[in-house]
């Protein structure tokens, strides 16, 4: 899934998917809880047992699930701030995916504003651009963060999976050129989306695949999800094209190398619809949290020549 990492997280996985790194006034969310859906939040104990025991996903391969090209704007807002250095935070972020028959092109941009009580004003952005193959095998990503536009990191490079689940490889690019070895099991951002869909629609309330999404120089990572009230949406959705459409709350942990990783690198949540929108975002920034509302959505129909 898009990871939106400030992948919420990057959501995406939100993201599908939808995923980002940021470093937000000297805080890197990559080492803390990046986002959270509060009501989803996994108990300490679930998480202890996911970073022990990963569970394979349901399906390694990518899954037949319908999801659609979208153009998706979001509106952050600050929900909470919990005494820290942060006074305020404002941004947005841009979701689109471009169905490419063969392929999905995604591009995801985030931009942030927050002031704090030092009295310093600090401008985030990170563009997250990808192009997956929809059989799941390959993948040619590329990541820029910036702070007051000033570049902070470039990632790029492509990765690709043998048949089977037999595992792959990834090239790097930047920041540094470096080859290192895919696990069997592993999943791209799109494929990763459509087994968490897949997982819900089929009642699986947890399980631990393995994701690469290319937001991060150490290849892949488990990730555990748990989704929550697969079915009718419990409030009726504001756009049409989502409505009459089964959504569902879901939780994604990220979990780093570390043999004894307790606790996530960071955490996404959202709400997704089958066809792989999703909405109500919860972002925990550390001192702070923000609020994510769907403001657009336009789904564009399917290319002909496909």
């Amino acid at each position: 899934m898009t990871r939106f990492c400030v992948s919420l997280p990057v959501p995406a996985s939100i993201l599908p998917a939808r995923y980002f790194f940021l470093h937000l006034g000297g805080f890197s969310l990559k080492n803390g809880l990046a986002i959270g859906l509060l009501a989803a939040a996994l108990t300490a104990s679930e998480t202890a047992s996911a970073a022990q025991m990963p569970q394979p996903a349901p399906q390694a391969t990518s899954p037949s699930i319908p999801l659609t090209a979208q153009r998706a704007t979001y509106d952050l807002t600050l929900a909470e701030s919990s005494g820290g250095n942060t006074l305020s935070a404002t941004g947005s972020m841009t979701y689109n995916v471009h169905d490419a028959c063969t392929a999905w092109s995604t591009q995801q941009h985030l931009d942030i504003q927050s002031a704090t009580r030092s009295g310093g004003a600090v401008a985030m952005e990170s563009d997250y651009t990808t192009l997956e193959s929809k059989d799941g095998r390959h993948l040619i990503f590329r990541t820029v963060q910036k702070s007051n536009n000033a570049i902070l990191q470039t990632i790029s490079g492509e990765a690709t999976l043998e048949p089977k689940n037999a595992g792959g490889v990834v090239h790097y690019e930047k920041p540094i050129r470096k080859t290192l070895k895919l696990p069997p099991g592993t999943l791209f951002p799109m494929a990763h989306t459509a087994a968490i869909i897949s997982a819900a629609e089929h009642g699986t309330s947890s399980f631990s695949p393995l994701l690469f999404d290319g937001t991060g120089e150490d290849g892949a990572q488990y990730t555990y999800i748990t989704a929550f009230h697969w079915g009718k949406p419990e409030s009726t959705p504001s756009f049409p094209a989502l409505q009459n459409m089964e959504a569902g709350r879901v939780h994604v942990a990220f979990f780093g190398h570390a043999q004894d990783a307790i606790l996530p690198d960071y955490e996404i949540g959202m709400r997704y619809f089958a066809n792989g929108v999703s909405d109500k975002l919860d972002m925990d920034f550390g001192d702070f949290r923000m609020a994510g509302t769907l403001r657009s959505l336009t789904i564009p129909p399917k290319p002909h020549h496909c």
